[in-house]
C-alpha cells in the first residue's frame, strides 16, 4: 500500500504535514509491506531533502498510490478519482464554501475520511492539532497584551522556529499587573495553560482571581461550569450542563468585571449560553480589554469576535459601543486576537505532534482489518454516496440547505 503525502494547494498555502520525516521513515519500518511517497513541495516546513534523508521517495507524480494524507481542504481540480483521502474538508458542519468540494469528492468516487471525525468509540478525537492551537494562541495573546498596552514587544510566533524559542521570548518579559482568565480545560484550554505557565504568570484559583487584588499578573483556568448557572439555581455536574445546555445561562461576567484578558480555549456546543454578548461589552463594569479567541466562533460566544484574523494581520479592535470592527489600538476599543490557522505557526512542532498520533493510532488500522473501526467511524464517503453517518450532508450538497 502506497501512501502520499501531498502538497498544500490551498491559498494561503499550509506548512503542515501530516506525516514528519521521522514518522514517514517509521511507517515503513513498521509495515514493511508500506510505502510512503512525498510529493515535492518548497512550502511545507520540512524539506524534500529531509524525507530523502530518512529513504522516504520524493517525486512530482504520486497518481499511483493509494491513500493521500493531507491537512487542508484539497482544491477540487487537483482531486485524483477513485483514491482515499484524508484532509481538514471543513463540510460537516455544512460549511457553505465548501459545497462544491464534497459534491466533487462524491463525482469522483472518493473516499473521504476526514481528520476531525477520527474518533474512538466514545466520540474523542484521535488526532488534532488543538494542542498547538492553545500554544500559539496564549502566546499571540500575551502578544496582543503588549502592543495594546505599549508596555513590551514580542515577535511574531510565525518567524520562531519552535516551542522553546516561544518561550525563550516570553521569558524576556516583565509582564504588568494584569489578570488572565483561560477558558477551557481540554487540548487547547491546557496547552494555552502551559504557555501562560511558562512566562512565569502565576496561577490562582477562580475563587482567588474574583474576590483578591495581586501585585503582578496572574491567571486563572475557568470550566463550564465556573462560568455558567442553572437557570433554576441548581448546582449540578459537568454532564448536566452538557445534556441539558439550554437549562443554563452564562456567568462569565464576574470574571469580565475583573478581567484585563480573556483568553478563549473553551470548545462551544450548541444551544450552550453565549459567554458575553454585545450588550454585556457595552457594560461600564466589564474590564477585559484584550481577546485571545483561539476558539475563533464567528459572531458566536465571544461577542468581540466579528471575523477571523490572518497570520499576515493577527489584530483587529472592537468597539463595545458602535459594535463594529476599528484599530485594536483605538481607546476604548477590546483588541481582539482571533486568528484561525493558529497551529500553522508552529509548523515543525505541530506536524510531528500530529504525525505521532496519526502514526500510532490511525495508519495500523489499514493493516489489521480497522479492529478498533477508526477508519469506518471516519468515512464520510463511500462508492460515490455519503455514508450513514453523514447522509445528513445529503441536502447540503443538494444545494437546497
Amino acid at each position: 500500500m502506497k501512501f502520499a503525502i501531498i502538497k498544500e494547494r490551498k491559498n494561503p498555502p499550509d506548512k503542515r504535514a501530516v506525516l514528519s520525516p521521522n514518522a514517514a521513515d517509521e511507517l515503513q519500518q513498521m509495515f514493511p509491506q508500506a510505502r510512503v511517497i512525498v510529493e515535492s513541495d518548497t512550502n511545507r516546513t520540512f524539506s524534500d531533502q529531509e524525507y530523502r534523508q530518512k529513504g522516504v521517495e520524493v517525486k512530482d507524480q504520486i497518481e499511483d498510490c493509494d491513500v493521500f494524507l493531507g491537512v487542508k481542504e484539497v482544491p477540487v481540480e487537483a482531486l485524483i478519482p477513485n483514491k482515499k483521502y484524508f484532509f481538514f474538508s471543513h463540510t460537516i458542519k455544512k460549511q457553505p464554501y465548501n459545497r462544491k468540494l464534497l459534491k466533487a469528492i462524491l463525482e469522483k468516487n472518493i473516499e473521504l475520511y476526514d481528520h476531525e471525525v477520527i474518533t474512538y468509540p466514545n466520540g474523542v478525537r484521535v488526532v488534532a492539532f488543538g494542542r498547538y492551537a492553545g500554544i500559539v494562541g496564549a502566546y499571540n495573546s500575551l502578544r496582543t497584551l503588549g502592543l495594546k498596552t505599549k508596555s513590551y514587544v514580542l515577535p511574531r510566533a510565525n518567524l520562531l522556529k519552535d516551542q522553546a524559542e516561544l518561550i525563550t521570548e516570553l521569558n524576556k518579559i516583565s509582564f504588568p499587573k494584569v489578570k488572565i482568565v483561560l477558558t477551557g480545560k481540554g487540548r487547547v484550554g491546557n496547552a494555552a495553560k502551559e504557555i501562560l505557565a511558562a512566562a512565569s504568570i502565576k496561577e490562582v484559583a477562580p475563587e482567588d482571581f474574583l474576590n483578591k487584588d495581586f501585585d503582578g499578573a496572574v491567571f486563572t483556568q475557568i470550566d463550564v461550569l465556573d462560568y455558567n448557572k442553572r437557570k433554576d439555581g441548581k448546582v449540578l455536574n459537568m454532564q448536566d450542563f452538557f445534556d441539558h445546555p439550554e437549562q443554563y445561562d452564562s456567568d462569565f461576567m464576574k470574571f469580565a468585571k475583573v478581567s484585563d484578558v480573556f483568553i478563549a480555549g473553551h470548545f462551544y456546543g450548541d444551544g450552550a449560553p453565549y459567554l458575553f454578548t454585545r450588550e454585556d461589552a457595552r457594560r461600564p463594569d466589564f474590564k477585559i480589554k484584550v481577546v485571545g479567541d483561539i476558539s475563533c466562533d464567528i459572531d458566536g460566544p465571544v461577542a468581540s469576535t466579528l471575523r477571523a484574523c490572518t497570520i499576515a494581520d493577527p489584530n483587529y479592535g472592537y468597539d463595545p459601543k458602535t459594535e463594529s470592527e476599528v484599530d485594536f489600538m483605538q481607546a476604548g476599543a477590546i483588541a481582539v486576537m482571533a486568528v484561525d490557522t493558529l497551529p500553522s505557526e508552529l509548523p515543525r512542532d505541530a506536524s510531528e505532534g500530529f504525525g505521532e498520533s496519526f502514526l500510532k493510532e490511525v495508519i495500523p488500522a489499514f493493516f489489521n482489518g480497522d479492529k478498533d473501526g477508526i477508519l469506518q467511524r471516519a468515512q464520510m464517503t463511500k462508492n460515490g454516496k455519503l455514508t450513514e453517518k453523514f447522509k445528513y450532508l445529503q441536502k447540503y450538497v443538494d444545494g437546497i440547505e
